[in-house]
């Protein structure tokens, strides 16, 4: 289940450190009305920004891959259409493109050692992408096509570095240190509020209610964080879904018929 990525084993700790630390200051009589503001300026604030930020590069990358495989499929339909006689061509630029996309889908998804070797077979998939279309030219498509096909190519690698950068990159670290330590140590910390609490009540049970609803809030923001910091490495619930079969569904399978000469120069 979701909830178990967001309520895991550190908000159990967490909760059961700040229960821990209600107890000892109900027992000792430390009691103090501590500010909301504390955390919520402190804290909350600068995570939720951090939040945004990351399900704004999770969306980033949804839109990348999409325009990726619009480029691929583009240059495909290149292939297939714009030259009478396809035979060859069209069953080389689909394997090109699967291998492209695939190759994609595992770089960015690699870890830190694998990543070197992984983009080393995205550029040999482009390269063959852009030797392909080379082959085009010399089959006698015009050259205002071929620039428009380059044009698609450009399009697709422009994409990917733009998703090999959101794969390198993360939220400011100093950002994500502060946040991280104060989510967790601040629901410890705010034991004489909850032993407050309890005074006003007049029944303990008030109190561990409260220092176990701020673990789970506190600890929660931050877990909810972590889950979307890297959108490719598969963790989270959240993360964009790599290799989806039928992502290239545009593409025919290679049991499939060519089309006949006479229907391509009625298009044409």
């Amino acid at each position: 289940m979701n909830l178990f990525r967001i309520f895991d084993w550190q908000v159990l700790a967490v909760a059961v450190l700040s229960v821990a630390a209600t107890w000892l200051c109900m027992r000792y009589g430390v009691k103090a009305d501590l500010p909301f503001e504390l955390i919520a300026i402190a804290v909350v604030f600068p995570t939720a920004f951090a939040i945004g930020a990351a399900h704004k590069r999770r969306e980033q990358s949804l839109e990348s891959l999409a325009s990726i495989r619009a480029s691929i499929v583009s240059i495909y339909y290149a292939h297939r259409d714009w030259i009478l006689d396809n035979t060859g061509h069209v069953e080389r630029v689909m394997a090109i493109s699967g291998r492209l996309y695939g190759a994609v889908c595992a770089a960015l998804a690699a870890t830190t050692a694998e990543r070197g070797e992984k983009r080393q077979a995205v550029a040999g998939a482009f390269s063959d992408l852009s030797t392909s279309i080379e082959t085009l030219k010399r089959a006698g498509v015009a050259g205002t096509e071929i620039s428009r096909a380059n044009q698609f190519l450009y399009n697709a690698i422009k994409d990917f570095e733009r998703l090999r950068t959101i794969a390198d990159y993360r939220s400011s670290v100093t950002m994500r240190t502060f946040s991280k330590l104060f989510l967790n140590v601040l629901p410890v910390l705010f034991a004489p509020f909850y032993a407050h609490v309890a005074d006003d009540a007049g029944h303990p049970a008030f109190a561990y209610a409260v220092a176990i609803a701020f673990a789970l809030v506190l600890v929660g923001l931050d877990n909810v964080q972590d889950g979307l910091e890297n959108p490719f490495d598969g963790m989270g619930a959240d993360d964009v879904r790599l290799g989806e079969a039928g992502e290239l569904f545009w593409l025919r399978q290679p049991e499939t018929a060519a089309r006949p000469a006479a229907d391509l120069s009625v298009v044409r």
